[in-house]
């Protein structure tokens, strides 16, 4: 029997055995735990990959709360979406992928956990592919639910298997339906047939937003009368900034959505412009808590809390104003009194709690701290059931209170995924340095079987954003850990640009996407080569995606780059004047002080493109760019690559036609791994179990 050791959460164990690439595709990826109303026992879906079949397969369970025991529930591959009905403590609510009526439609059946096949029935069908199911139960006992889907400009559900081709290619996206459940004598649910658009009655509205909102973007009152929803600013345009308001309207769509912090409404504070988000009810309806931006330009602006009161003229109460952390979601306690906040905090993601009364001074505590929150969801007892995941664990499941701290652990996947077993916290260490201006945070990630008293080839890591970091979390991709297990030490820095660290540290990254990050990690560098014995420099190698990928390109041109054995950029611009072609020119604009007209000298001042730069390319350097990669078209990777051959630098492209700016294709994850992987253990000499002779597709002779 497993036995863990607390300190934060989680057991500490000697890692043993490497997790090899295959083995993290595969492994059992799991959803939030979501429990039931009584908080005995809570429902999670896992899905898992076979290299046998090359395919995924799917299921749901339950988790009890008290003694971590799992049990499938159903393996019914139609079930795509399964949520508490809330009528019960077992009663529950799914929606159906097909719909033996409509085809390209789905249904919402309902069921119950004590025989989850038996007393299962039809309760309503639906037109097109909705989904993002959220309930309400009304006085009278009806069940009151959204989803949401595609539309038509007149705001009917679009249905891509019953449409007509049209002409044109355009499409308008993303509307919120609503539909009514209704209790019959024998206490069944069934549709009373009505779709409501509650997005169509205001022009230019659209929720959740595109391309990354979700069920998030929106809520519905615990009566189910109201329901709230972000929308970009409709009078505004699109790619130029990233105002957005939160809209409420009745849910029997008996009246238009209306902007409750748009610059009309009575309440909106002033000068708050940027992107709203999260709209929350309380628990009694009368209050909708928000998070909202104040730069109507900038993407990674730090987010403030707002509240909402209903029905009310009041002006809307501004929360922690000057806390320096950026929440990135809510939730109420069950007495309305408190809110919580899920919010990045030094490289971890954690839970902190906030008066709903709090004053702008107010400086709120975390109650949970190792790894990274996923989701929490309130207990009946005033705990927190929270789904979170850390560096050695892809999904742990544990309970917190504010005041106490973490109060039990439930469950941990590498307690019982044989991939993970041994992992643990000890694979991972922290340290700070000082950077071009303050001190510096950088993780360490250590090799299964490691030894202090032997050398490790280097591999730095380079994050994202640029306004991100490096936490303490599981990736399905960039994996400290995979990367770690072929044989090297990772660093991975929280330069300047990273997130959580305070505003200063993220803001200070614009129109400096070259100078201060660089230099810090140039000093980062130093400092391993400098403190670290069992880390070998000379042998180290670097790897970045995003901003990541366009520091690595800034790297090969400058004198840090002739310190790695071989580079991989993942998705990085290259050629200044191409960062026009993004469709969030907001960003660009933001992030380069003006328009490319008005401060072309801005936009090119730190391009890895330029001449100087150009003749200092001499280290091996892998490009992976994709298709259809729309914010940072493969381009990009082609005029690197076309460089780097003409240079004479050993170079290789990887494309892949069908992926965007993230490679999530299983298979082609794999062959990812691999190039990546491989490349890198060529040329540091590093001993890992990956080669690039492993990748199945040919090697295809690319002549510019």
């Amino acid at each position: 029997m497993r036995t863990f050791q607390w300190s934060a959460f989680g057991s500490l164990v000697i890692s043993a055995v490497a997790l090899t690439p295959k083995e993290l595709i595969a492994a059992p990826r799991r959803s939030e735990a979501v429990p039931n109303p009584s908080g005995e026992v809570a429902l999670f879906s896992t899905s898992e990959y076979s290299w046998d079949t090359h395919a995924t397969s799917s299921w749901w369970s339950l988790l009890d709360l008290k003694t971590g025991k799992v049990t499938q529930l159903t393996n019914d591959t139609n079930v795509s979406e399964l949520i508490w009905s809330g009528s019960s403590d077992s009663g529950l609510l799914y929606i159906n992928g097909t719909n033996a009526e409509i085809p390209g439609g789905v249904e919402i059946w309902v069921s119950d956990t004590s025989s989850f096949t038996k007393s299962a029935y039809k309760a309503a069908s639906l037109p097109a592919p909705l989904s993002g199911l959220k309930t309400a139960i009304t006085k009278s006992g009806d069940i009151n639910f959204l989803v949401y889907g595609e539309s038509y400009a007149n705001g009917t559900a679009y249905n891509e298997e019953l449409a007509v081709t049209p002409l044109s290619s355009a499409r308008i996206y993303d509307s919120i339906y609503v539909q009514e459940s209704r209790t019959g004598a024998a206490a069944s649910y069934t549709s009373n047939g009505a779709l409501k658009n509650l997005v169509a009655g205001v022009k230019n509205l659209e929720s959740p937003y595109p391309p990354f909102g979700d069920s998030s973007d929106y809520d519905i009152s615990a009566d189910g009368k109201w329901v709230a929803f972000k929308s970009k600013a409709p009078e505004l345009p699109r790619a130029n900034n990233t105002a957005s308001y939160i809209y409420l309207a009745p849910h029997d769509g008996s009246k238009k959505a209306v902007a409750i912090n748009g610059p009309e409404s009575p309440g909106t504070p002033k000068d708050i412009k940027g992107d709203s988000s999260s709209p929350v009810f309380s628990p009694d309806g009368r209050r909708i808590a928000y998070l909202q931006m104040e730069d109507v330009a900038y993407e990674a602006d730090r987010r403030t809390v707002y509240v909402y009161t209903l029905q009310s003229k009041e002006t809307i109460r501004t929360l922690a104003k000057d806390w320096d952390r950026s929440p990135s979601a809510i939730k109420w306690t069950a007495d309305g009194k408190n809110l919580v906040l899920n919010t990045e905090d030094l490289a971890r993601s954690r839970l902190f709690l906030l008066p709903a009364n709090a004053d702008n001074d107010f400086k709120p505590k975390n109650f949970t701290d190792g790894g990274s929150v996923a989701a929490y969801y309130s207990l009946p007892n005033g705990e927190f059931l929270v789904s979170g995941s850390a560096i050695w664990t892809s999904r742990v499941v544990y309970t917190a209170k504010p005041g106490k701290g973490i109060t039990g652990l439930v469950f941990s996947a590498n307690a019982v995924d044989a991939a993970l077993k041994d992992l643990g916290p000890s694979d991972i260490s922290e340290f700070y340095y000082k950077g071009n201006w303050t001190d510096i945070h950088s993780w360490i990630i250590y090799p299964s079987n490691f030894d202090k008293s032997k050398k490790y080839p280097l591999l730095y890591y380079i994050h994202g954003g640029p306004q991100g970091a490096w936490a303490d979390s599981w990736s399905t991709r960039w994996n400290y850990k995979v990367f770690a297990d072929q044989g090297y030490v990772v660093v991975a820095p929280n330069p300047t640009g990273s997130t959580g660290f305070g505003d200063k540290l993220t803001d200070a990254i614009a129109n400096n996407w070259g100078s201060y990050p660089y230099d810090d990690l140039v000093k980062g560098w130093e400092y391993v080569r400098d403190n670290f014995d069992f880390i070998d420099t000379d042998r180290g190698v670097a790897a970045g995606a995003s901003y990541g990928g366009f520091m690595i390109n800034w790297i090969q041109g400058n004198p840090l780059g002739r310190k790695f054995k071989a580079l991989v950029s993942h998705d990085g611009t290259f050629v200044a004047d191409a960062k026009i072609s993004t469709e969030e020119l907001w960003f660009m604009e933001h992030e380069f002080n003006g328009t490319f007209w008005d401060n072309r000298d801005n936009y090119r001042r730190w391009d890895p493109s330029a001449p100087e730069h150009i003749l200092q390319f001499d280290t091996p350097q892998l490009i992976v760019h994709s298709s259809k990669d729309y914010r940072l078209p493969e381009s990009e990777g082609l005029a690197l690559f076309n460089v780097l051959q003409e240079r004479g630098v050993p170079s290789r492209l990887l494309n892949f036609p069908d992926e965007n700016h993230w490679v999530v294709n299983k298979e082609n994850s794999l062959v990812w791994h691999q190039q990546v992987l491989g490349w890198l253990n060529h040329y540091s000499g590093s001993k890992g179990s990956v080669s690039l002779d492993d990748t199945i597709i040919p090697v295809v002779d690319y002549d510019p």
